[in-house]
């Protein structure tokens, strides 16, 4: 019946377990690093439970499988790992960045910011994107320790562009006015 329990009580000492079994403290940058993903993993699932077309759907689905393969990449102990790591392949970016391509030939031309909000769907669009960056800030910082997979830091800063063009598009399918930001000199 133990194995059925959700709580091990193993980090109440606040410590967790790496893939490969290395105990690091909670706060380590690289339990921040995938903790972000994965926040970011359950914020594009809310983006997908918004009234959003099917393809919109599939391909945020397909990311936050990419977005699983991420974090349990990097919740590995690279110089202690025996677990069989998933694998983000280069051609994930070149999916988004086509994606990206096919939204952006719908939208009018950006001359400048754009003040997230209008519908839900728009503004979780926007709360991905940032959380992204976020992540890619957090990777990158654990760049100075430890080995991370270039092609992670690559997926991450086109995902947040990708997050940024969908935002836009959904605005379009909406039928929303994108709010323009003009800097004031006041």
């Amino acid at each position: 019946m133990d194995d059925l329990k959700i709580y091990t009580r193993k980090g109440d000492d606040g410590t967790t377990s790496l893939a490969g079994g290395k105990r690091v403290s909670k706060s380590d940058i690289r339990i921040e690093a995938y903790g972000t993903v994965d926040e970011l993993i359950a914020y594009t699932g809310l983006l997908r439970d918004q009234p959003v077309d099917e393809t919109h759907k599939k391909t945020l689905l397909r990311i936050q499988d990419k977005l699983m393969a991420c974090a349990a990449i990097l919740a590995a102990d690279f110089n202690d790992c025996r677990v069989k790591l998933p694998v983000l392949h280069e051609k994930e970016i070149a999916f988004l960045e086509q994606e990206m391509d096919a939204l952006s030939m719908k939208l009018p031309l950006l001359q400048s910011f754009i003040i997230p909000g209008g519908h839900p769907a728009v503004s979780f669009s926007h709360i991905a994107r940032t959380i992204c960056r976020r992540a890619e800030r957090r990777i990158i910082e654990l760049t100075a320790t430890s080995e991370v997979p270039l092609v992670i830091i690559q997926y991450m800063n086109r995902l947040s562009d990708y997050f940024f063009v969908l935002s836009r598009s959904l605005s379009l399918d909406f039928q929303l006015d994108e709010i323009k930001w003009i800097a004031n000199a006041d």
